[in-house]
């Protein structure tokens, strides 16, 4: 299953003044947190190109992560099996977007478009937060239906 890819979002509105990764930032800073709460998938677990190290230690960000590593294209595959539950629950529901995008509009709502948002940590750490919040109460949500 495809949950989202940079080229999804270079369509009409798009800004063209922008660069083409930039339809990949909010992909990103979800997948910097999975691979900084240990929930990538075995397909990247060898991690020989040393870049889950260098997301972890914010060398790269998960921009680049998905570019380099996943040609631009956030699969299920890109996850484990916990990772791949939350991102069902929260990245992309039965609808097709889950919760993530809302949170990450009203997160940077103050930007013309949530395109032009850049792609560096300090906007990872303001999503960061609201991601783990999530996470909890999606956590807590499962305990209580066991």
């Amino acid at each position: 299953m495809t949950y989202d890819r940079i080229d999804w979002h270079s369509g009409n509105n798009f800004p063209k003044q922008l660069p083409f990764e930039n339809g990949g930032t909010h992909i990103g800073i979800f997948l910097a947190w999975i691979i900084i709460n240990d929930m990538i998938g075995v397909i990247h677990v060898e991690d020989l190109n040393g870049l889950l190290t260098k997301v972890k230690s914010r060398s790269i960000t998960g921009r680049a992560f998905l570019i380099e590593e996943c040609d631009a294209k956030f699969w299920s595959e890109d996850l484990n099996d916990e990772g791949r539950e939350f991102a069902n629950y929260y990245y992309a529901d039965r609808d097709g977007y889950g919760k993530y995008v809302d949170d990450y509009s009203e997160i940077f709502s103050v930007y013309e478009t949530l395109y032009h948002v850049e792609d560096n940590w300090k906007n990872y750490d303001l999503m960061e937060s609201m991601i783990s919040k999530r996470y909890a109460e999606w956590k807590h949500r499962n305990e209580v239906m066991k």
